[in-house]
């Protein structure tokens, strides 16, 4: 990088720029998966939109790639680069809330946890993920599965606006009267088109929840996935919940005998009425005997931050997933003799529903198009050893491979790993063509590509 380049750098952003050689540099470079280890050129932490529009400057005049940092969860390290420039917002975390007209707002550095405590004390929140670290911007570009989707749709469903950066250095609201179609694109497209700063959402109303974490042994893992197939296709859309394959976690109420031994779990909440949760839960307590469980009331951001501590930043990341229109009996065989072998305490592999108010939505209303599947199976792989790395990948892979002869051929990109860029036209579907047009029209260039990445038309 020349002097002059630095120099541009120094001057020209409010936010703090860590560049190679300075005491911050190695906690800025960082991101949650310690697999990754890149180094940028700079990371700029993001102060204000000028900010970005001068970041998106830089990268366009002098050739470097481009990452955007929201939470920095993404399992393929998308936000950082080598050689390249990092926006940073991390310290951009501002939420209001508007609770008359039941909206929210959020900066795009903005976690699930600072979120949902934000709208919670006005009784209120939108889908999410199940992690509170998890940052709001990369999770809703993406889509966005949680406990409230049976009952309120994706989180890109429930997303109304956005302030959006694009490759041009233009400052746009993409919304349903200002740059509809790149809305359109914001909802599921991932972060092909620009650099979001802010979300707008709609809110509904969330309170206290009817949560439950259910361990059951393994043995049992086919009369729980059985009754699961059957019982979610039924069961009230304000009952949000997964089926998974564990490791016994540390928790107080499963007993040390089978902490780290192969487990199947049931995790969700009811958000309706507290005083039905015992009766909408008794049915999974009652179809098999439990190693161990919890059930009770708590607030919904409690259970969404319920598993933060086990899923935390510096382990090793590898990921797939997949979309299942039919939990068939192969698919449930693939489950547990996977399952028997889950490598680690933090890996987890989770099938979530995706029917109720996200079938709802037209296929092609948004870019999220695998609106006719019924589930959306990933296999999160987290392990604390490089030295297991090469062990562990060969099982997320194996795993994947054994689950695809039962699913569809694209799957949730959220969870998509770095070499998965091959099966984007899949991933996408019959919205794949009109995200290309998109992406022609606001990044000719292909300037925002550390993603999973759309190519222009």
């Amino acid at each position: 990088m020349s002097s002059n380049v630095i120099d541009d750098i120094r001057s020209n952003f409010h936010g703090r720029v860590v560049m190679p050689g300075e005491g911050e540099y190695d906690e800025a470079r960082s991101v949650f998966n310690a697999m990754i280890d890149k180094r940028p050129a700079a990371v700029i932490r993001v102060a204000d939109v000028s900010d970005v529009v001068e970041g998106v400057k830089l990268a366009r005049e002098h050739g470097f790639d481009l990452a955007i940092r929201g939470g920095g969860h993404s399992g393929p390290g998308f936000g950082t680069v080598d050689n390249g420039i990092v926006l940073d917002f991390s310290e951009r975390t501002r939420v209001d809330v508007d609770p008359t007209a039941k909206r929210a707002k959020a900066e795009a550095g903005t976690t699930w946890a600072m979120f949902n405590r934000a709208t919670h004390e006005h009784g209120l929140a939108t889908p999410g993920g199940i992690i509170g670290t998890t940052g709001i911007a990369g999770l809703t570009l993406g889509g966005g599965i949680g406990y409230l989707s049976r009952k309120y749709g994706l989180t890109c469903d429930n997303l109304i606006s956005a302030e959006v950066v694009t490759a041009d250095g233009s400052v746009r609201m993409a919304s349903e009267s200002e740059n509809p179609d790149l809305l359109w694109a914001l909802r599921g497209g991932g972060g092909n088109f620009g650099v979001v700063t802010s979300f707008e959402y709609q809110m509904h109303p969330v309170d206290n929840v009817y949560a439950g974490i259910l361990i059951y042994p393994l043995e049992h893992a086919r009369t729980v996935a059985e009754f699961y197939r059957e019982q979610v296709k039924t069961a009230p859309e304000g009952f949000g919940m997964f089926m998974g394959f564990h490791q016994g976690p540390p928790v107080p109420f499963l007993p040390a005998e089978w902490v780290g031994k192969p487990v199947c779990v049931i995790v969700g909440m009811w958000t309706g009425d507290p005083a039905e949760g015992p009766g909408i839960w008794q049915p999974y307590l009652d179809v098999a005997p439990v190693a161990g469980s919890m059930v009770g009331e708590m607030p919904y951001p409690a259970l969404n931050e319920a598993f933060d501590e086990l899923i935390h930043k510096g382990l090793q990341d590898y990921w797939k997933a997949n979309f299942i229109s039919e939990l068939s009996d192969g698919a449930i065989d693939a489950y547990i003799r996977f399952g028997q072998t889950v490598p680690s305490l933090q890996t987890s592999v989770h099938l979530y529903p995706i029917n109720g108010a996200v079938q709802r939505v037209a296929p092609d209303a948004t870019a999220f198009a695998y609106r006719h599947a019924n589930f959306s199976p990933v296999i999160a792989g987290f392990w604390d050893d490089p030295a297991d790395n090469d062990a562990n990948i060969k099982w997320v892979r194996d795993f994947s491979e054994a689950l695809a002869p039962f699913a569809e051929t694209g799957g949730y990109i959220n969870f998509m790993d770095a070499d998965d860029q091959g099966r984007i036209t899949d991933n996408y579907g019959l919205n794949y063509a009109r995200l290309a047009d998109i992406k022609a029209k606001y990044d000719p260039d292909n300037l925002f590509h550390v993603n999973q990445n759309i190519k222009p038309a």
